[in-house]
């Protein structure tokens, strides 16, 4: 109790001490310092106030920076779901774009050639074949036996007299050549009718081709007409072989591929390096102020080379041997002194690679054929591949299929008739070239000997139905489909296929003639296999029908 009345004491006498009334002059900067208070009260509410709108600005551009990034986003989201969309439609109109092309490829490759379906090929036949009488199948054998099966034992004994000759006389020709500079023969092979035993007109002539390469150290580089580079229309089938230095690298320069100009000089290859004397090229058969081989001097210089090589090695032989004609520089022929004569074909051709493809100097010529673009373009030969598919087909045919047969008959009336109503645009090769696609169509069974009759028909519906749409491919150019066995360059596989009957819309006077001669063939061809056909019983004869094809 006393503790606290002494507390309450001391807080009153506290309290009046304290009081401002009892030290008046002590405390008379109160109100001065009231009013410095207040005025910095006033300026700190001001600053406060200044700081309030300042951060009502900053969180203004925030919200407003907020908003146009989120108007960007929105933006970013809608293009990329545009671009979505529009890259679904672009794969969309690819995988489109790429099935025409693999339908479209299936159809060049052949398939639009099936000649399966009776109907369709009537259709497109037209009347072509209406009131064409069709040999039956005893007329047929009885044909093929007594006018062409009988030739066979003839082209053997040919062909071996033919490639003995041919052997001992490019043997001579390696001997009279200067072996520092010329070019360098190689063995013959031989290619066409005669080897594939198809060959049924006399007289028969075998086809040998001599592949040749350069002197050391020079090599040739060949290009095609599907190697990469754009080639015009009339120059698809043909290539160009360029005479280089084997260390001379040319793959990675365009300097012989574009003018430079005369004021440009290439960095990679000077022009001391590049420039070869115009003698050295020509002592290589190149055209002039070029590298690229020429065809007519290689000709020249062959020609010129088997004559030296026919002066040495004449004397062991009892015949004279000539070149026969002008328009085919590599044609011999042999003359007997009993007055018969053999001719043949001796070409120089330039391997590509490291296959069995060739480019060949000079083609046999036809009414249908365009002029070479000029002595620089080679054309391609896939002969040696043509002969090794007949080859590999035939094993899985049944015995005596009658493939060889069809072509052998349709050759014979096709040059019959042109004999009677002049040359026409089809060739021998046009006819081969029917044939290798039906071999390739037609299952294996298709072909055995009792189905002659229906399988020439399958020729001459499958011949009418190109000539009618002007159409017919080169059997390995552009042909997904050959056997592996093969081993045909894959180049040429991938490559665009290669009309054979492109000339034709080209030359409309020479398809009308051949179309003229074909259909006239049709119609007289009952008479040109019976004038050839021995005499059969009437019994065999009834099967005799009118056909339209």
């Amino acid at each position: 109790m006393p503790v606290g009345i002494f507390r309450v004491c001391l807080l009153v006498i506290t309290a009046i001490v304290n009081h401002p009334l009892l030290f008046p002059k002590e405390n008379g900067t109160v109100p001065e310092n009231t009013e410095e208070i207040i005025r910095k009260m006033k300026e700190r509410e001001e600053s406060l106030r200044l700081e309030q709108l300042r951060l009502e600005r900053e969180i203004a551009d925030q919200e407003a920076t907020q908003k146009a990034l989120e108007k960007a986003a929105l933006v970013v989201e809608e293009s990329k779901e545009e671009k979505v969309r529009w890259d679904m439609w672009t794969a969309l109109s690819m995988i489109i774009f790429l099935l025409i092309e693999l339908w479209r490829q299936d159809f060049q490759e052949g398939n639009w050639q099936d000649v399966g379906g009776e109907e369709d090929d009537m259709a497109v036949l037209g009347k072509a074949f209406k009131g064409v009488v069709f040999p039956n199948k005893a007329i047929l054998a009885s044909f093929y036996e007594k006018r062409i099966l009988g030739t066979t034992g003839d082209m053997a004994r040919m062909r071996e007299m033919v490639e003995g000759f041919a052997d001992d006389l490019l043997e001579a020709l390696r001997s009279v050549c200067n072996r520092d500079a010329d070019m360098e023969v190689e063995d013959c092979v031989g290619v066409g009718s005669m080897y594939e035993n198809w060959r049924v007109r006399k007289p028969f002539v075998c086809d040998l081709i001599v592949p040749f390469a350069p002197p050391e150290p020079y090599c040739f580089r060949c290009q095609t007409w599907c190697s990469g580079d754009s080639f015009p229309p009339d120059e698809q089938g043909y290539g160009t072989i360029k005479v280089c230095r084997a260390d001379e690298d040319v793959t990675g320069c365009i300097c012989d591929k574009t003018k430079l100009g005369e004021d440009m000089l290439c960095l990679l290859h000077s022009q001391v390096n590049t420039t070869r004397p115009s003698s050295e090229m020509e002592d290589l058969l190149c055209f002039k102020n070029t590298q690229y081989l020429d065809a007519d001097q290689v000709m020249k210089w062959f020609q010129i080379a088997v004559t030296k090589a026919w002066n040495r090695i004449s004397h062991k032989y009892e015949f004279d041997l000539s070149f026969s004609l002008l328009d085919s520089p590599g044609a011999l022929k042999i003359k007997f002194r009993s007055g018969k004569s053999i001719a043949f074909n001796l070409t120089p051709v330039v391997q590509y690679e490291n296959s069995d493809v060739y480019f060949i100097s000079h083609f046999p010529r036809s009414s249908l054929a365009a002029d070479v673009p000029s002595s620089t373009h080679w054309f391609l030969t896939f002969a040696v591949y043509e002969r090794r598919f007949i080859h590999l087909v035939s094993k899985t045919l049944p015995a005596n299929a009658c493939h060889v047969s069809c072509l052998q008959i349709l050759s014979f009336l096709h040059g019959k008739q042109c004999s009677l109503t002049g040359p026409s645009g089809l060739t021998n090769y046009h006819l081969k070239t029917v044939m290798l696609h039906l071999l390739q169509i037609r299952p294996s069974q298709d072909w055995a000997p009792e189905k002659l009759e229906a399988r020439l028909q399958d020729m001459l519906k499958f011949l009418e139905r190109c000539l009618h749409e002007k159409k017919l491919y080169h059997f390995f150019i552009g042909n997904g489909k050959v056997p592996a066995e093969l081993g045909f360059p894959i180049i040429f596989q991938r490559a665009e296929p290669l009309n054979l009957f492109r000339p034709f819309v080209l030359r409309r006077d020479i398809y009308r003639k051949t179309v003229d001669t074909f259909h006239e063939m049709l119609r007289n061809m009952s008479a040109l296999i019976n004038e050839y056909t021995v005499h059969i019983p009437l019994a065999h004869t009834n099967g005799i029908r009118k056909e339209s094809l």
